[in-house]
């Protein structure tokens, strides 16, 4: 469901996991890994020093890794370079479905991301910023590094990790904390950095492999042997549904058979309401562009929309799924509904789709252009 360059392959997302040392990016990062469910993930570990632990945790569990050493990612290289990496990451024969950059403890959020959003490389797309946050040292790390308060604020997901360390009242405290910082942002409580991988993953694009026979993988074998650090979301004495990773988040699926009026889809994506996280999928605007169909992504505050033509006989829908934490299914749908049939004609619809072209990048731009 990502979209497509203009070449014709796949938008890869690059997903950027940041948070302060200690707050579990590299166990939120080896989850991701273990539960992947046969998709091929590339990873781009930012280790702070001269011994890269990090890449050595997660060599053998990926596709393809890179790894720079002796500082961080946003110093050590720029947006051109870069792009070279990632070119190297989305060779169509690598099959990679989502890139993660998992930052140094010490990066700088704000500039990884222009680096993403400013390179020129046309087959990724910015899948956003996924800040971790450690519940039990929250307070001690607001004061070792005031700089968290900006950081949560560019945030697009806040994972409140190691919940299982601190009590109820404790984890209500902070979580009013984070709202405050980073409001309207989904915010999703964790232990063990285990978050469900479909909040990262493309919703549509599972290869179809993964519903065949197949050989096993790391995370089956994972599967198997069990870990000591983590619970099983099935061990005796647990609430079963509590343990399923995907109880902390909410899916919506919409399809529409008439064409959406391009301003009224507007107005809904620029109230998205708190907590939607991703909204994916493909947009049928009948007259306003007959000949193309737009693949619609939005992460976060971020935004695009790409035109990709219609298929020889294919079925004009538009096809959407959001992803969010705390969000009204029911009301998201009446809204997307709202959005259906043309508009009144009148003497500006040749302007219909001025708003959406805004967010088109265009080839000067750069194809992530902010």
């Amino acid at each position: 469901m990502s979209g497509t360059d203009p070449a014709g392959g796949r938008r890869i997302p690059v997903v950027v996991l940041t948070g302060f040392l200690g707050s579990g990016k590299t166990t939120l990062l080896n989850h991701l890994l273990r539960n992947r469910a046969g998709r091929r993930i590339a990873v781009i570990v930012n280790d702070f020093g001269a011994i890269e632990i990090d890449a050595m945790t997660v060599a053998g569990q990926v596709g393809s890794t890179v790894s720079f050493g002796n500082g961080c990612l946003c110093c050590a290289v720029d947006a051109s370079e870069l792009d070279g990496y990632l070119e190297r990451l989305t060779r169509p024969d690598a099959r990679i479905e989502i890139i993660v950059i998992e930052a140094s403890g010490l990066a700088e959020p704000q500039e990884l991301v222009r680096m993403i959003l400013t390179g020129d490389h046309p087959g990724t797309v910015y899948g956003g910023l996924v800040q971790v946050v450690d519940a039990a040292e929250f307070d001690a790390t607001r004061t070792r590094h005031p700089e968290i308060d900006r950081h949560l604020a560019l945030a697009d997901l806040v994972v409140l990790n190691k919940t299982d360390r601190v009590a109820e009242a404790d984890r209500l405290r902070v979580r009013a904390s984070l709202a405050e910082l980073s409001p309207g942002t989904p915010l999703i409580s964790s232990s063990y950095g285990r978050i469900d991988p479909e909040l990262l993953f493309e919703p549509a694009v599972a290869p179809p492999e993964d519903e065949k026979a197949r050989q096993l993988t790391f995370e089956d074998l994972y599967a198997d042997e069990g870990h000591p650090d983590e619970p099983h979301p099935h061990a005796a004495g647990t609430d079963a549904h509590h343990g399923h990773l995907h109880a902390a988040y909410d899916t919506v699926s919409f399809t529409a058979t008439a064409p959406l009026d391009p301003r009224r889809l507007m107005r809904f994506l620029d109230s998205r309401p708190e907590g939607l996280y991703r909204v994916k999928g493909f947009v049928d605007f009948g007259d306003g562009d007959p000949a193309n169909r737009y693949a619609l992504h939005a992460v976060g505050r971020f935004l695009r929309f790409h035109p990709e033509p219609w298929g020889p006989g294919e079925e004009r829908l538009t096809q959407l799924v959001l992803i969010g934490a705390g969000i009204d299914g029911d009301r998201l749908l009446k809204e997307l509904a709202a959005c259906e049939g043309p508009a009144a004609r009148d003497e500006a619809d040749d302007r219909a789709m001025w708003g959406v072209l805004r967010y088109v990048p265009s080839e000067e731009d750069g194809p992530n252009a902010p």
